[in-house]
């Protein structure tokens, strides 16, 4: 699943931990109101529903901070729409609460259509913390849907904290999914958070950096220094100079890897990693692996998941090897 900004420009989403924070505390706060009241959170209170263009925002946008959204887009006419439409709706019963479904008439939505970039139909997407991450399209089996579903939850939980809203009393057949118990970390992170939010990057790389000398595993700080990294490398560069340095000196891998950061930056992720595996092709030694390591730690940001990391480690073996 590749997560993009809903602005669909393809640029890299350098605010991912800040919506990954403001999610969970959107989450947070929506599930101790619905406590209090003794009522389902905002959001939650239906499984499946219809959405268009004026209820987006409201309906999947805002709604993604708490739950992920499934969306299916669809048209009367599509036959294999009337197979995966049921599936799909049965599936979001089923998991509880975990993701909710919007269903998008198309004919209807022809904005919503062109903005999701949609080629046939059905397609299935997914908004997580107002991500959008293309699932598939097609009419696929209920065990490829069942394990697509499995990752979309697994994403919303392990890199946004998201771990799915309360079911409303018989929306389904079974109970609502226990909540997991708040991270240790949670704390650290925030604080992490904020100082990345308030440009103290520096404050946010010693943050992600405490949590991960305890929690060496910890995703979503992995993620967060990762980004606060590459900001406080490009912060005060002459992007001009830099760009020129790279294209008078091909062979100089310090301007190379300055120039990747950039383009990564920019949002241009396939020059970013074209440009290091280059760099790792016509080097050798500690310059080699400079360029090797300044590339594993832009996936990081980019995403494992991302299919242009996937490519790009596929390009990067085989320079290496």
């Amino acid at each position: 699943m590749q997560p993009r900004n809903m602005s669909m420009s393809g640029v890299v989403d350098l605010a991912a931990v800040k919506a990954a924070g403001e999610a969970k505390q959107k989450a947070e706060q929506a599930r101790a109101e619905a406590a209090r009241q003794g009522v389902p959170a905002a959001g939650a209170a239906r499984l499946v529903f219809d959405v268009d263009e004026a209820g987006f925002e409201q309906d999947v946008l805002q709604r993604s901070a708490e739950v992920p959204v499934v969306i299916d887009f669809w048209a009367d006419w599509c036959e294999p729409c009337k197979q995966l439409g049921p599936l799909l709706e049965r599936l979001a019963a089923e998991y509880a609460g975990r993701f909710v479904l919007a269903k998008v008439d198309v004919e209807a939505n022809q904005l919503l259509f062109q903005e999701f970039g949609v080629q046939s139909i059905p397609a299935v997407f997914a908004v997580v913390a107002g991500q959008a991450l293309p699932l598939f399209q097609g009419a696929a089996p209920e065990a490829q849907v069942r394990g697509v579903l499995d990752q979309l939850v697994a994403v919303a939980e392990q890199r946004f904290g998201i771990v799915g809203a309360p079911v409303a009393a018989g929306e389904a057949g079974e109970a609502p999914v226990p909540q997991a118990p708040p991270s240790p970390y949670d704390s650290a992170l925030s604080a992490a958070h904020e100082a990345l939010d308030a440009g103290d990057l520096g404050g946010a790389v010693r943050a992600y950096k405490n949590v991960l000398s305890t929690d060496p595993a910890n995703a979503e700080a992995k993620l967060g220094l990762a980004q606060a990294e590459l900001l406080q490398r490009v912060q005060g560069v002459d992007a001009q100079q830099v760009r020129k340095a790279a294209a008078d000196a091909p062979g100089n891998v310090a301007a190379q890897i300055a120039a990747a950061d950039l383009d990564l930056v920019g949002g241009h992720v396939e020059d970013a990693f074209g440009r290091l595996i280059d760099t790792v092709k016509r080097t050798a030694g500690e310059e080699r692996d400079a360029a090797r390591v300044r590339l594993l730690e832009l996936f990081e940001v980019v995403g494992a998941e991302d299919p242009r990391v996937k490519a790009a480690r596929t390009a990067l073996s085989r320079a290496l090897f």
